[in-house]
């Protein structure tokens, strides 16, 4: 064999054997715990993690954090699989975001956005006087809706590449539309839902413009679960928005012109979109709990209808392998289904593993090793 053969297959090996591997943590709603799914299996629980009713799970580095219902903010090792530290910022958490050197948790009671450094020193702490949602960060500003005064702050961050931060309101954007309840972020825009308004919001965060796009939402059903937005619904062509109270996922090009409206099943909870941009799961509320639809994202049609044999609360589709994870919490089950062909249809049930009332399906990026180091 050629050196230079055995000089690209060594290099092969050696990058294949620095690939990440998918490690998955499952909140588990009712234990206070998260359930640790790696090599395939169910292999450890970690407890002490609290209210985990809307629990969150995010990843920076190899730091894990968790944010509870009842406001604490919990650090964690995602290697060693262990709680390292908490910190309560309020009586109500509902969302937060990590950056590179804080954490920004964005609060129901006591209407505060708490700042702490990333191991979890208090560093600021910005009085809104309202509800908090939709927090994101974009370069050095950090954006969220105010739910209670229709409003979106943006903060900017005066001592940039310092070891904390500290942030100065740089904009408030009035009367935005009705309770806004949640965000995306896409480059340079921030994209925010209407709870009580038929619009959804749009503000350009390189000109600090703010323009309401209407939405043909029809009659108003009850809502039992609020619709999440996040990064799942935004492909390179189009953002996926789901409507509030009505049987629909609207499309919208990047221009937020509408593409088209989709007919669905059920109210939607998550529009939840393939990491190839190919395919979107859109799980619903209410009689629809066990209910997922797949949509051709290309297409723009409904082309795979899943019913689970309990509720589904979360899924998500696997970074590495060709698998989409549902969380079906009435069934105390996650199951992962296999989605390399091509047609959805032929998509088949590959794992399924049993825990306790699971709900968010999260995803780390651990080091690739043949086996478990514990």
């Amino acid at each position: 064999m050629k050196k230079s053969t055995l000089a690209l297959l060594a290099a092969t090996l050696l990058t294949l054997s620095l690939q990440a591997r998918e490690k998955i943590f499952v909140v588990e709603r009712e234990n206070s715990a998260l359930a640790v799914i790696d090599f395939n299996l169910v292999v450890n629980e970690i407890k002490g993690m609290h209210n985990l009713n809307h629990g969150v799970v995010k990843f920076r580095d190899n730091d894990g954090y968790v944010i509870t219902r009842d406001g604490y903010v919990i650090k964690f090792d995602p290697l060693k699989e262990k709680k390292l530290k908490e910190y309560k910022t309020s009586k109500s958490a509902i969302g937060f975001i990590i950056g590179d050197n804080y954490v920004a948790v964005a609060n129901y009671d006591n209407k505060t956005v708490e700042i702490l450094d990333r191991d979890l020193n208090p560093v600021q702490s910005i009085q809104t006087g309202s509800r908090n949602v939709g927090i994101k960060e974009y370069g050095d500003r950090l954006i969220f809706a105010c739910m209670d005064t229709d409003q979106i702050w943006v903060m900017k961050d005066t001592q940039p590449g310092k070891k904390v931060p500290h942030f100065v309101l740089e904009k408030k954007v009035e009367k935005i539309g009705k309770v806004p309840f949640d965000a995306m972020i896409d480059k340079n825009l921030y994209v925010v839902g209407l709870f009580n308004s038929p619009d959804v919001g749009v503000l350009d965060l390189d000109t600090m413009t703010y323009r309401k796009v209407p939405l043909d939402l029809g009659k108003k059903e009850r809502i039992l679960k609020v619709p999440h937005f996040g990064f799942w619904s935004i492909s390179g062509k189009y953002f996926f928005i789901p409507a509030v109270g009505n049987k629909k996922v609207f499309v919208f090009d990047h221009d937020f012109k509408p593409v088209k409206t989709i007919e669905v099943e059920g109210n939607p909870v998550f529009t939840s979109l393939s990491p190839d941009k190919k395919w979107l799961a859109v799980t619903f509320s209410g009689k629809k709990f066990p209910i997922v639809q797949i949509i051709d994202a290309e297409k723009l049609e409904v082309v795979r209808r899943f019913e689970m044999p309990g509720w589904v609360l979360h899924v998500r589709w696997s970074k590495d392998t060709p698998h989409l994870y549902f969380s079906v919490n009435t069934a105390n089950e996650v199951v992962a289904y296999k989605t390399q062909n091509p047609d959805p249809k032929q998509w088949w049930k590959h794992y399924e593993w049993p825990i306790p009332k699971p709900s968010g399906i999260f995803l780390f990026e651990a080091p690739n090793v043949k086996k478990r180091p514990f």
